[in-house]
């Protein structure tokens, strides 16, 4: 039986069956392991996940899993932040943001959260973990100081998860004289096309670590 790995907001199902032939569904939710275990697979994967909006994954039906003897990897979104709480059960974590959790850098579940269409599961907002990782990247190439850089993370983390999009959060960043007008644009642009998209990164690395699992 292939392996079931829940996705789609972080990567893409389409891309993601480039990289490991399994059987993808949704973002998982409550209950959605549970009923797997009908018919289990050996390996469950848990990227993407429902945080607020609906009932989330619930620990015990994971922790059901693994004692059933079934391996569940996670990593990049739900799948990370519950890795992070379920390793002493079994459950294998992988990735940055797997390891920020682990180490306490990360704590809430909204570092992780987006909005996305019901249909295709394209994200509709940017995960505040990206502008975090983004922020960084445009410290070390000279766009913002350390200083500018942790005001936009705190401008971005003050916004309700699906309101976070660059566009407004540049536009922010000027009203509170974080940046000047003139910069606005240069700033948005290199967000645009600098996004350092640890998500989908980590993404790879659980679908990565399945395929090494199944060889």
């Amino acid at each position: 039986m292939k392996p079931v790995v829940y996705t789609g907001t972080s990567i893409s199902h389409s891309y993601a069956g480039k990289i490991l032939d399994a059987d993808y569904r949704m973002p998982v939710k409550r209950h959605d392991i549970r009923r797997l275990m009908t018919a289990p697979p050996e390996i469950i994967g848990i990227i993407d996940g429902v945080f607020f909006d609906r009932a989330a994954v619930a620990h015990r039906e994971i922790i059901e899993a693994l004692k059933a003897g079934i391996t569940v990897v996670g990593g990049a979104s739900m799948g990370a932040l519950r890795a992070s709480e379920l390793e002493p059960y079994g459950m294998i974590g992988v990735g940055k943001i797997y390891e920020m959790y682990k180490n306490k850098i990360l704590e809430s579940d909204d570092e992780v959260a987006v909005t996305f269409d019901a249909e295709t599961l394209e994200p509709l907002s940017v995960p505040l973990v990206n502008v975090r990782m983004t922020v960084e990247q445009a410290q070390v190439m000279g766009i913002l100081t350390k200083e500018q850089a942790s005001a936009v993370v705190e401008i971005t983390r003050k916004v309700f998860y699906p309101e976070r999009n660059y566009r407004d959060i540049t536009s922010e960043c000027v009203k509170k004289g974080i940046i000047v007008d003139s910069e606005k644009e240069r700033l948005f642009d290199f967000f645009r096309k600098h996004e350092v998209d640890v998500k989908r990164q980590d993404a790879v690395l659980v679908l990565e670590k399945i395929k090494e699992l199944l060889n």
